[in-house]
């Protein structure tokens, strides 16, 4: 795996999502030429009560003084409740690509993006929820030949 562009976690308090508790995430982007993956992290352990998580995502850009939202299902356990990522022990880590259709992503401003998470189940507050985080890849750089066509 290679290192990340960036790539924070944080803990959830007693171990249990509330609603209200909203981890933010800033990384400053110099190079608007290169393509990036996105990923929510997150740990659990083998006792969280669901194959999935629905969480909301709030995006704000440099400049920007509002954040955009939107709402993704992460799958946490196969079909026949085999929990996905790596496990130790009763400890449980994913990482899920949350860019749209796993297509890289372009920023294109330079500067200080934000991203925040909101546990979206209908559980408040989700139990065995241990860390979430995001981690910022850089994966190369656009085809700029091709857009010149």
């Amino acid at each position: 795996m290679s290192s990340p562009y960036f790539q924070k976690e944080e803990a959830i308090p007693q171990n249990s999502w509330q609603y209200d508790f909203k981890p933010s995430f800033k990384f400053d982007i110099t190079d608007t030429t290169a393509l990036y993956n996105l990923y929510f992290l997150i740990n659990h352990t083998e006792a969280y009560p669901y194959s999935n998580i629905w969480v909301w995502i709030y995006t704000k850009e440099p400049g920007d003084t509002t954040f955009k939202k939107s709402r993704i299902e992460i799958p946490l356990a196969e079909s026949n409740g085999k929990w996905m990522g790596r496990g130790m022990g009763e400890l449980w880590q994913q990482q899920m690509p949350i860019t749209r259709n796993d297509d890289p992503m372009v920023f294109t401003k330079k500067g200080t993006y934000e991203i925040r998470f909101e546990q979206n189940m209908r559980v408040n507050p989700l139990p065995e929820v241990l860390h979430v985080g995001l981690r910022v890849e850089k994966i190369g750089y656009r085809n700029t030949q091709a857009q010149k066509k």
